[in-house]
C-alpha cells in the first residue's frame, strides 16, 4: 500500500486544545478541497494509525481535507474508562469539528466523519447531536451498536462497511442500522477481517469511502 503523498498534497502537524488537554494531529490539505473528512480512531489507536493514514491519503488525492487527531491525550489512553466513553470521545470529536470551523483553510468545506471500531459509534453520537454540521459519515469495521439511543437522531448519510469475515460486527451493524432513520448502507468486503489487512481489501475500503462523500459533501 502506497500511502506517500501525492503533487499538490500538503500535510502539517497541529494541536487542537480541548479544555486543559491538547490533542495532536495531522491535518491534509490537497490542492482546491471540497470537503474535509475528520478521523474518529478506535479504542487503542491514533492519529499514526497506518490503515486510517492510508485511507486520509487516498481521500486527499481525491480532494478531500483530512484531518486525523488523538482523541484522547496519552495520559487519558491508559484510562480504560475514557477509552471506551463513547460519549466524552464524541464530545473531543465536536471539539476537533469546532477547531476546523476556525481555520482558514477548512472554515468554508462541508465536514464529513470516518469512524472505525468503537470511533464510529463516536461519529455517529457527535453527529447526532449536531445534525446541521455533518454531511456524511463512512464507518470501518465500526461498532455503530454502541451509539444507542443517539441512532435514531442521525441525519447524515451513513455508510458502514464491514469484511465479510467479521461476522459477530455485521451482525452488530445489521441491527445498527435497523434503529438509523438516515439514508443508510451497508457494504460487506468479502474475504476480509475486522482490519481489512488482506490484499485489496483496504484499498477497496478507501475506494468505498470517496465515492460515498463525493456523492453527499457538495462538491464546488
Amino acid at each position: 500500500m502506497d500511502t506517500h503523498l501525492r503533487t499538490g498534497q500538503r500535510e502539517r502537524e497541529v494541536i487542537v486544545p480541548a479544555g486543559a488537554a491538547r490533542l495532536g494531529g495531522f491535518l491534509g490539505l490537497p490542492e482546491t478541497a471540497y470537503g474535509v473528512v475528520l478521523f474518529a480512531h478506535g479504542s487503542g489507536s491514533g492519529r499514526f494509525s497506518p490503515r486510517n493514514t492510508f485511507v486520509a491519503r487516498y481521500l486527499q488525492s481525491a480532494r478531500l481535507a483530512t484531518l486525523l487527531v488523538d482523541l484522547l491525550e496519552e495520559r487519558e489512553a491508559g484510562d480504560r474508562r475514557l477509552v471506551f466513553d463513547i460519549e466524552f470521545l464524541a464530545e473531543r470529536l465536536s471539539i476537533a469539528t469546532d477547531w476546523l470551523r476556525q481555520e482558514p483553510e477548512t472554515r468554508d468545506l462541508p465536514v464529513g466523519y470516518f469512524g472505525a471500531s468503537t470511533g464510529a459509534a463516536a461519529a455517529l453520537v457527535a453527529a447526532a447531536r449536531r445534525p446541521e454540521e455533518v454531511r456524511a459519515i463512512v464507518s470501518r469495521g465500526g461498532r455503530p451498536d454502541l451509539a444507542g439511543s443517539y441512532l435514531p437522531r442521525v441525519q447524515a448519510p451513513t455508510l458502514l462497511i464491514v469484511g465479510g469475515d467479521d461476522e459477530p460486527v455485521i451482525a452488530l451493524n445489521e441491527q445498527a442500522m435497523q434503529g438509523m432513520g438516515c439514508p443508510k448502507q451497508l457494504v460487506i468486503i468479502p474475504g476480509a477481517t475486522h482490519l481489512f489487512e488482506e490484499p485489496g481489501a483496504l484499498e477497496e475500503v478507501a475506494r468505498l469511502a470517496e465515492r460515498w462523500f463525493a456523492q453527499h459533501l457538495e462538491r464546488h
